[in-house]
C-alpha cells in the first residue's frame, strides 16, 4: 500500500458541495492500495502511521504521534498515487489494485488505524472529492509498505 500522510491544523472532504469527513489538528491521509496488496498490510500501514512521530515535543522536535497528541485523521482514497510517469506524458493506473480491492483495503485500513486509537473521517471512495487542508509546518511524508 502507498501512502501521503500530511501532518495538518485541519483539513475537510467535500462531495458535491457537503462535507463529509473532517479533522482538526493531526493527519491528512492519502491512500492507494496496490496491485498485490493484502488486508495484513492495510493493517501494518496503519500501525505504523499511528506511531509515526511528526508531531512536535516540548523542545520543538518531531518526536511525538498523532495517538501521542489525541490528533485525529482524514483518510482519502486516491488511486492516482499509483501514477507511473516513466513513458509519455500521461500517466498510467494499472499498478492501483481493482476498485473492488483498492475500496476494501481502503475501508480496512480507515478501520485499522481508527482501532489503534486514531479518531478517524473518510472521503467516499471512488467520489469526486474537493480536500481543504492547512498543512502545519509543511510536513508531508511519503510511505510505501
Amino acid at each position: 500500500m502507498r501512502a501521503l500522510i500530511q501532518r495538518v491544523t485541519r483539513a475537510r472532504v467535500e462531495v458535491e458541495g457537503e462535507t463529509i469527513g473532517r479533522t482538526g489538528a493531526g493527519l491528512l491521509v492519502l491512500v492507494c492500495a496496490m496491485q498485490g496488496d493484502s488486508e495484513a498490510q492495510a493493517g501494518q500501514l496503519a500501525a505504523k502511521i499511528a506511531r509515526l512521530r511528526i508531531f512536535r515535543d516540548k523542545a520543538g522536535r518531531m518526536n511525538r504521534s498523532v495517538l501521542d497528541t489525541g490528533g485525529g485523521a482524514l483518510v482519502i482514497s486516491q488511486f492516482t498515487l499509483a501514477a507511473d510517469t516513466s513513458r509519455g506524458n500521461r500517466p498510467g493506473f494499472s499498478a492501483a489494485a481493482p476498485p473492488d480491492l483498492g475500496e476494501r483495503l481502503y475501508g480496512q485500513f480507515a478501520a485499522q488505524l481508527a482501532a489503534q486509537g486514531v479518531a478517524v473521517e473518510t472521503g467516499r471512495f471512488g467520489a469526486d472529492m474537493a480536500v481543504t487542508l492547512v498543512n502545519d509546518g509543511p510536513v508531508t511524508i511519503w510511505m510505501d509498505l
